[in-house]
């Protein structure tokens, strides 16, 4: 029989748990972007095989699009956001996390939390990406699969500047909240 279990973390919580992401961003400061990616994919595969709960798999989703968000080469994340993406992924990668990932039903369970707060953190971003592939999508539908090279790498360059202006603006009107400030957007 399953068994549900909820709980709530506290501000106190969540902000232990973005201090164990910044120390395993600390500590992978040397490591490169595509390292990252590639531990980060790692535990992914690493979790499908293991057979995790729903509760981690539905969170499975969001770490791998991170991934896709880093190594999107026409999506072109500029170095502070890259960082800011890579930083929050660097925690999946260090296998001394809070609960080891051998433990049968447990193990990932830090790993989906923290994703969770992740994707919290860096939903303008990740909305920002969603809405970029889906404009991708639909505009090579739209224009076929003759359009010039070219053209395509403006009209997705222009919709990319757009959509990365609006995350930041976002992200900075957040920003503006949370320090009690008046946004200017």
């Amino acid at each position: 029989m399953p068994l549900k279990v909820s709980f709530q973390l506290s501000d106190a919580d969540i902000e232990y748990l973005r201090k164990l992401m910044r120390d395993s961003k600390r500590a992978l400061k040397n490591g490169d972007g595509e390292a990252i990616t590639s531990a980060t994919k790692r535990l992914l595969g690493e979790m499908e095989r293991a057979g995790v709960s729903d509760f981690v798999r539905e969170r499975m989703d969001g770490l791998q699009n991170l991934c896709n968000m880093v190594e999107d080469s026409e999506w072109c994340l500029e170095t502070e956001d890259r960082d800011r993406v890579l930083g929050a992924m660097a925690y999946f990668c260090d296998p001394k996390d809070m609960i080891p990932d051998q433990i049968p039903g447990l193990g990932y369970l830090d790993d989906a939390v923290l994703v969770e707060i992740v994707c919290q953190d860096l939903r303008h971003e990740i909305e920002a990406y969603r809405d970029f592939c889906q404009y991708r999508d639909a505009e090579s539908q739209r224009r076929g699969k003759g359009d010039d090279p070219a053209t395509r790498k403006e009209w997705i360059a222009t919709r990319r500047i757009q959509l990365q202006e609006r995350m930041r603006r976002r992200r900075k009107a957040l920003w503006d909240a949370r320090l009690g400030r008046q946004s200017i957007w």
